[in-house]
């Protein structure tokens, strides 16, 4: 062990950490009289490790008291505590026994004062030794099992064979077994752990199933609702007394009352009699109602929108029987108005939502500004927690006019006149009606920082024809996201979205308008520009929008200390004026990095994104653009 005192090294060596008498006191010489505390004020500059190679590093560290502190000023600083340090390097012997690793030392540790003696630095060198291996692994007892959920259930064991006998793993494969079992109708199933030595540091483990009684769901007890009816409870359950007993629809069924935003707590939960292992098993919805009435405010910042402010207040009970109605105000620099919203969450069969909005809204993009009113109708089926599907009909009045530059650029006034604008006041008005069709597969978990996945999204929508209206087209957008975590700490994300805009009968531009033209880039899209810069351009070098669109970003994103982490990206994507007109070719491509910081509604975040193929002739608010490079601040990931 190398220890510094007074611009002195010492070197001690440190052959087990039996010697922790030994440690202490030199501890105690090296960090002087702060060290030889309980807590001192001597701080953890940095804590490494060396020789770690079979077992995640970061793990190791999180288990262990002592830590480094944030490099930030304004972050946690974290002190040398002698009888913790002492603590972790028995932790460490038996985090690795824990693992495998039986025969893992301290084989040195070296300390390292700054010269005011305020800061330490420690590295902790170990020995790993050999571990004991998995030599087989058996499972017995599951033959009740089908032949593909049998196989499926080896393959997605923790443990595997030829790895370090880890105990968690092992203990993890036996619960696995145990749910699988629960979730085929076995809710009286229990599965035993055991090992035999098969040569030396070689082990063989045995999963061994006592399945038990298979059984179905019976009486359902609702207990806890006051002015909610239990019926509204009983409606959100996805089984019924009959069915085969499983825990899977135990838990949708308690994800399905949560949803209904009326209970502060909601449990499922079995009484099996284990003794008796009767074949019906009854189970007991515990719920606890929460606030039916909210209010909420919010103020924020973005460097589209700039500042913005939004007003809510939500009824989710509103006649009894878990009806939810929503009443939202909004003002920023890109869109303001009032929406409203009703919503039945059980409609004539368990699954179906109907929901109805209407709104006054007004959206001033960078090329165009928009007013809508008018409402929607929505018939959506939840499938379960990852898929659905919806049909939407809407009617809505539109007024929308481009922005001031466009009237002076002669060179495309013959398309605002196609578009139905007066090329003397730039504007359009006319009824849109249209019937969409919408289905979503997510299986993220959590989109607001998600790390595993992915999502996938559809929209389908036909406008006018026999629906009636001012304008008659079709269109289709497809998205799709792919999250992949590396190790415990590096992230891989990527998105890839297409769309496309077709007229039914006559001109395209006449048929389509001008609002519902694809435009990209942006803070969540091409990161180089900014909002609706990427399109095709007039003659005079402003973004007139297209009927075909391809975007896409991959991510790296990685944690770098407390609730600070960085990103590396790359965007690309166009827009092209025709339908269907995609040409991969003359693609928009951009790079940068960006940080972001975890608050609780999503990653704070800033984005600095370099264009790597500029268009020469874009004008940006009527003026030749030069600058390559765009700043973006916002609230959640990019996607």
């Amino acid at each position: 062990m190398v220890l510094l005192h007074g611009g002195m090294r010492v070197r001690h060596p440190l052959p087990s950490v039996r010697q922790g008498l030994l440690l202490a006191a030199t501890l105690c010489v090296a960090l002087g009289v702060a060290g030889c505390k309980e807590q001192g004020d001597i701080r953890i500059r940095s804590l490494d490790f060396e020789g770690v190679r079979q077992v995640n590093k970061a793990a190791l560290a999180s288990a262990l008291q002592t830590r480094r502190g944030s490099r930030l000023p304004w972050g946690r600083k974290a002190y040398f505590d002698r009888r913790a340090f002492d603590a972790d390097l028995q932790r460490i012997r038996a985090y690795y026994a824990d693992r495998g690793f039986p025969d893992a030392r301290v084989s040195d540790v070296d300390v390292r004062l700054n010269d005011p003696q305020d800061e330490v630095s420690i590295t902790v060198r170990i020995s790993e030794g050999e571990p004991v291996v998995v030599d087989a692994l058996d499972l017995q007892g599951v033959d009740v099992l089908a032949e593909g959920p049998r196989r499926g259930l080896r393959e997605s064991l923790p443990l595997r064979v030829g790895a370090p006998l880890d105990r968690q793993l092992a203990q993890a494969s036996r619960e696995r077994v145990l749910n699988v079992l629960r979730d085929a109708g076995y809710p009286y199933a229990e599965v035993s752990l055991s090992q035999t030595t098969s040569a030396p540091r070689r082990e063989r483990i045995v999963l061994a199933a006592t399945p038990g009684v298979q059984a179905h769901f019976g009486e359902v007890e609702i207990v806890g609702p006051r002015s909610v009816a239990p019926q509204v409870v009983r409606r959100q359950l996805t089984y019924r007394p009959g069915d085969l007993f499983t825990r899977r629809e135990m838990r949708e069924s308690q994800r399905r009352i949560y949803g209904l935003e009326l209970f502060e707590f909601a449990n499922v939960e079995s009484l099996e009699d284990r003794q008796a292992q009767a074949a019906e098993v009854p189970t007991r919805v515990t719920v606890a109602e929460g606030k039916h009435r909210k209010f909420t405010f919010g103020l924020g910042y973005g460097s589209e929108e700039r500042a913005r402010a939004r007003i809510r207040w939500d009824h989710a009970n509103l006649m009894g029987a878990a009806e939810h109605l929503g009443i939202e105000a909004k003002w920023s620099s890109l869109e303001r108005g009032v929406r409203a919203e009703f919503r039945e969450p059980y409609f004539l069969a368990p699954h179906f939502s109907l929901q109805f909005e209407g709104q006054a809204w007004q959206a001033a993009e960078p090329v165009y500004s928009l007013n809508q009113l008018g409402g929607r109708v929505t018939l959506r089926h939840q499938a379960n927690s990852q898929n659905s599907w919806g049909v939407s009909f809407a009617s809505e009045f539109q007024r929308s006019s481009v922005v001031a530059e466009a009237l002076t650029d002669f060179s495309i006034r013959n398309q605002l006149i196609a578009l139905g604008l007066d090329p003397r006041t730039g504007e359009s008005r006319g009824t849109l009606s249209s019937l969409s069709f919408d289905l979503s597969r997510n299986t993220t978990g959590s989109l607001l920082d998600a790390r595993n996945g992915y999502v996938v999204n559809a929209h389908v929508e036909q406008a006018g024809t026999w629906l009636r209206g001012s304008w008659n087209f079709w269109t289709a957008t497809v998205e799709g996201r792919h999250y992949l975590s590396i190790g415990r700490r590096l992230v891989i994300a990527n998105r890839l979205r297409l769309g496309t805009i077709d007229p039914l009968g006559g001109d395209l531009e006449a048929n389509v308008p001008f609002y519902r033209r694809f435009f990209i880039g942006g803070a969540s899209s091409l990161r180089g520009w900014g909002r609706f810069e990427v399109s095709p351009l007039s003659g005079f070098g402003l973004p007139i929008g297209g009927h075909s669109m391809v975007e896409g970003s991959s991510e790296v994103r990685l944690p770098l200390m407390g609730k600070i982490g960085a990103v590396a990206f790359v965007d690309y994507g166009n827009v092209w004026m025709g339908a269907n007109a995609f040409d991969l070719g003359d693609l928009r491509v951009d790079v940068g990095p960006g940080l972001r910081y975890l608050t609780p509604v999503g990653p704070a975040r800033i984005d600095f994104g370099y264009q790597l193929t500029p268009e020469a002739n874009l004008r940006v608010r009527g003026e030749p653009e030069r600058r390559q490079w765009r700043v973006h601040f916002s609230i959640g990931q990019a996607f």
